[in-house]
């Protein structure tokens, strides 16, 4: 199997720089096409505020899967997301590995999970991961979903799934570390436990206005200095009742694209927020490049908007609730 060999260094597109403002397009980011960029915290790599959510290509062939990888690479997309949990086999990390040859690799950043936590497994899903994406490292490697305080203390301590990671990271097998996490205690705990470059968290204007889930991470990365990769950006929460699904997903997307702009503006203006990843469907996806082609900071008269449709609409996840379960079923793979 031919691989894409990584470059050993990228001519200073990693290097140690502070977390951007979170509006607007950042001044020294490189652009490509109409997707604006923002400097991914301590990676000092400069990447699309619309991620590529790898588990998507479930829904299609390869030929499919590599049509839509090279069209969001050629708008400007560079920051591409995947977990071996995606798809059926690891279908999904198979996929974009070989949607992604012939793409110069020093010009996008790859990230990937594991959601096993004991060393020994994660050694497995690293190895794994790295020849199904046809690479030699991972840009970007994070635990993944991690919803329960005893997940993460196993994660990160003796015989946990951390050992292997700083143990790749050394190597050169992985750049940087992360996290995913779908609890506030999960996500402070992790952030408090381990000095990771970024925080994976649902940040979205339905949780937040009507359930008041994601300050507290947002503050606590803050404080950390840690990037943040917003996940359910464009959710509007549950589906309600007699409402036809247009997509047969756990939560609603947005449909509208004017709607679009205004909630990612409002999520890419929250701090520390530099990336975003929508929904995986492709349509999701084209819509949402187009909600921030025009990237401003969220108005005062938007944010009244985003108030008054969140009122409308039921959280997925439950006001003054920290424990470690969510309100509503969930698999670690669908994330």
């Amino acid at each position: 199997m031919k691989r894409r060999i990584f470059l050993a260094g990228v001519g200073g597109a990693f290097g140690t720089g502070a977390l951007p403002a979170a509006t607007g397009r950042e001044s020294g980011a490189e652009e490509e096409g109409a997707i604006p960029r923002r400097v991914m915290g301590r990676t000092g790599f400069a990447v699309s505020v619309v991620g590529f959510p790898g588990l998507a290509l479930r829904n299609h062939d390869q030929a499919e899967s590599t049509a839509k990888v090279r069209e969001a690479f050629e708008k400007g997309v560079n920051y591409f997301d995947v977990a071996p949990a995606y798809g059926k086999d690891g279908e999904c990390e198979i996929k974009l590995g070989a949607a992604l040859e012939g793409i110069p690799r020093e010009r996008c950043f790859l990230s990937c999970k594991t959601k096993l936590d004991d060393a020994e497994g994660a050694q497995r899903e690293l190895e794994r991961s790295l020849k199904r994406l046809k690479t030699d490292h991972l840009d970007l490697y994070q635990l993944h979903c991690l919803q329960r305080v005893d997940e993460v203390k196993q994660a990160l301590g003796g015989g946990g799934a951390m050992e292997v990671i700083v143990k790749a990271k050394e190597k050169g097998m992985v750049r940087h570390i992360g996290f995913s996490a779908h609890t506030t205690e999960a996500a402070l705990t992790a952030l408090d436990g381990f000095e990771f470059d970024t925080c994976m968290f649902p940040v979205n204007f339905v949780e937040q206005f009507q359930a008041g889930f994601g300050p507290a991470v947002l503050e606590r990365a803050r404080e950390k200095g840690v990037a943040v990769i917003a996940i359910k950006p464009n959710s509007r929460g549950r589906w309600p009742k007699g409402v036809e699904k247009t997509i047969p997903w756990w939560y609603r997307p947005i449909e509208e694209v004017n709607e679009m702009r205004r909630a990612m503006r409002w999520v890419l203006s929250q701090p520390g927020v530099v990336t975003g990843l929508p929904a995986s469907w492709f349509s999701v996806f084209d819509m949402t490049l187009e909600g921030v082609r025009d990237l401003q900071p969220v108005s005062k008269a938007e944010t009244q908007e985003l108030k008054q449709l969140a009122s409308r609409c039921e959280p997925l996840f439950q006001p003054d609730k920290r424990k470690a379960d969510l309100a509503s079923p969930h698999d670690r793979r669908m994330v």
